[in-house]
């Protein structure tokens, strides 16, 4: 009814879950008017609900009778956490994010990587039971994507449990991060584009399309196996290149549910994981010729793809 007389969505939805084995999604919706947030810091507040730079708090819970309703898009159960909130390494997505282009939304879907390695402690209950995370091994992740629509192909895979090969050494100040797929700016689709971002032990290894002086060149494929998806990446610049491969299990994901702003839900095979595996090869560039810089084994890979149902969602 509400789309039939032209009203557009306007609500804050929670979501909360959990990967591997009985993989789960769920969401509590609030009205806006519960919503807060200062324009000059990060520091939200709705419902039992909190999240400012260095700490989270929240509580999520969903009955049989409304997790039953496609409207609510999700599954039952019920979730809280208190959380500090480390973020060691950024990923800053460049000139794309300014200002000027947010203000004129240049792009339909923006994107701000504050810590592609982050650190969280605390502890988590998830229906009934608590968790301590220990940050050493939470191998966690924060970022932002704001805009008028998703974007189609969505892919994402970001580690910060990263191990060389070479070496056999673990990676401790390091983090690689993938995403895009396919951006549109100023209304024009620009096909097979990523933004990917390798953080080495201290050197930074910037594949940014934006970044036209870099010549930027860019190769990915997904496949959905029986039982695993595959995502293969592979991008090069005048100074370095980079090939990414990346492994999850099915039994382990779920098929993450979005509404799009103007509340058309286009995204629905959209996989979602958080135990993915997999090789990033990562090599310098000097005079056209390649040299193996690193192989490194990453795990606990954050990992997403997903196309639209039909090309004339495009």
């Amino acid at each position: 009814a509400n789309k039939a007389s032209g009203k557009w969505p306007s609500y804050f939805m929670m979501k909360c879950g959990t990967w591997g084995k009985n993989p789960k999604q769920m969401h509590n919706f609030y009205s806006m008017k519960e919503f807060s947030c200062p324009e000059d810091r990060l520091d939200v507040k709705v419902g039992p609900n909190t999240l400012t730079e260095k700490h989270m708090s929240g509580h999520v819970i969903v009955t049989e009778e409304n997790a039953a309703n496609p409207g609510f898009m999700c599954d039952a159960g019920e979730m809280s956490w208190d959380l500090d909130i480390d973020k060691q390494i950024s990923f800053n997505v460049g000139y794309g994010a300014n200002s000027l282009f947010r203000n004129i939304n240049a792009f339909e879907m923006f994107w701000h990587a504050e810590g592609i390695k982050t650190q969280y402690s605390g502890t988590i209950t998830l229906d009934g039971v608590e968790y301590e995370v220990i940050p050493e091994k939470s191998y966690g992740y924060a970022d932002k994507n704001w805009g008028s629509d998703f974007t189609t192909p969505w892919l994402w895979i970001s580690s910060s449990n990263l191990t060389s090969l070479i070496t056999g050494k673990k990676l401790e100040n390091s983090a690689f991060e993938a995403g895009g797929g396919r951006p549109v700016a100023f209304g024009v689709k620009i096909p097979r584009k990523l933004l990917i971002f390798m953080y080495h032990e201290g050197k930074e290894y910037d594949f940014n399309f934006s970044k036209l002086h870099l010549r930027v060149k860019t190769e990915f494929s997904f496949e959905e196996r029986e039982e695993l998806v595959v995502w293969h990446v592979r991008q090069e610049n005048i100074r370095a290149a980079m090939e990414t491969e990346v492994f999850c299990r099915k039994k382990d994901m779920l098929l993450v549910n979005y509404e799009a702003p103007d509340g058309q839900k286009r995204h629905n095979r959209l996989w979602n994981g958080g135990n993915g595996w997999g090789t990033v090869k990562l090599y310098d560039r000097q005079e056209g010729q390649f040299t193996l810089v690193d192989e490194i084994e990453a795990t606990h890979i954050g990992c997403e793809y997903g196309e639209y149902d039909h090309e004339d969602a495009y």
